[in-house]
């Protein structure tokens, strides 16, 4: 019997990328000499043998989402996938679209990739401004190429004062596209720059015309996810969401809850889009870092400013990545929350 529960691994093999995004924290953190040593293939396969002793303990199924950097890049990411076959286990890659054609895409399959997901962050000028030049169309063209493999395709933006007036636009084409899964995270400052976030009441209004957008193409195949968690308060506010009067976590950030990172040299994170480590595989087990001390701070939601008093905190709590990313505490309140003052 499968386990209903999942547990998320964000897997980072490499830090190797063809793309020097704009607000890559990899990028800002090789700035600031944090590169990571890439594990050997052994190491990674003891990596994959924790994680399913973890889920195997905790009665979860892994949702194994391999990334970098570009993980087509690492030298051994096919001996990696075989492993993860072997185990019987299927994956997800978050990658580039510059290194795949039929013959991969076909050998993916067969190794139990199951989705692929690309980033489109506007319309091709402010997508290859931000990431590199001719990134739009390989990514456009990736999408056809995957689907006709039989791998469902994902398509992630990163939003920011740069290229949210575009966000609306972006839908439709990748609805025209027939993607499989749409979504968008906020951009996460990496020292400090406010300049490229969006004001809280102009996030407020950009939500509630993506709300239109998504409802106007309820019909259409692509899902669209609601990965942004102050849609929450959005619905709220709007009379379509009616929070549990449980005092238990049943949606929202899943920092410390339900998943984690894991960095090349073996490195865990609470997670990836800020400095959050808790932990390394290659000297502790899974269970020993998940229920240790350092993840454990991550569950102490009722500290959160702004969300500790908030009707919805078991279901919402914002992004508190971009907290310690603005004011350099996880706890600090959600600088893009229009609730808070």
């Amino acid at each position: 019997m499968k386990e209903k529960r999942g547990f998320g691994f964000q897997w980072h093999l490499t830090e190797r990328c063809d793309q020097k995004c704009k607000h890559c924290y990899s990028v800002a953190e090789q700035k600031n000499h944090l590169v990571k040593k890439a594990l050997s293939v052994k190491q990674c396969f003891k990596i994959v043998d924790k994680i399913l002793m973890f889920c195997k303990k905790t009665k979860c199924y892994p949702g194994i989402n391999i990334s970098g950097g570009d993980p087509l890049l690492v030298d051994y990411f096919w001996d990696i996938a075989e492993y993860l076959k072997k185990k019987g286990l299927k994956f997800s890659i978050l990658g580039n679209p510059f290194h795949l054609d039929k013959a991969t895409c076909d050998r993916l399959v067969n190794l139990g990739c199951e989705s692929y997901q690309m980033s489109l962050d506007g319309l091709a000028k402010t997508h290859d401004l931000i990431r590199k030049r001719g990134s739009f169309r390989a990514t456009i063209d990736a999408i056809e190429l995957l689907k006709s493999a039989g791998i469902r395709v994902a398509i992630m933006n990163t939003i920011s004062a740069i290229n949210f007036s575009e966000l609306n636009k972006l839908i439709w084409l990748v609805t025209d596209l027939r993607v499989d899964l749409f979504g968008f995270a906020r951009y996460c400052p990496t020292s400090s720059n406010l300049l490229n976030m969006i004001r809280p009441p102009d996030y407020r209004n950009l939500l509630e015309e993506v709300w239109e957008t998504y409802s106007s193409l309820s019909d259409n195949k692509t899902i669209f996810s609601l990965k942004e968690h102050l849609f929450k308060l959005l619905l709220y506010e709007k009379g379509l969401f009616k929070p549990s009067s449980k005092q238990i976590v049943v949606d929202g950030c899943g920092c410390g809850i339900r998943h984690c990172a894991i960095l090349p040299d073996g490195q865990v994170f609470a997670c990836r889009r800020f400095v959050s480590p808790v932990g390394n595989l290659n000297t502790s087990t899974m269970e020993e870092i998940f229920f240790g001390d350092e993840m454990a701070k991550y569950r102490q939601i009722e500290t959160l400013e702004g969300c500790k008093d908030c009707k919805l905190l078991y279901c919402c709590r914002g992004c508190h990545a971009t907290s310690y990313g603005a004011f350099g505490s996880f706890f600090a309140k959600d600088p893009q929350c229009w609730k808070l003052p």
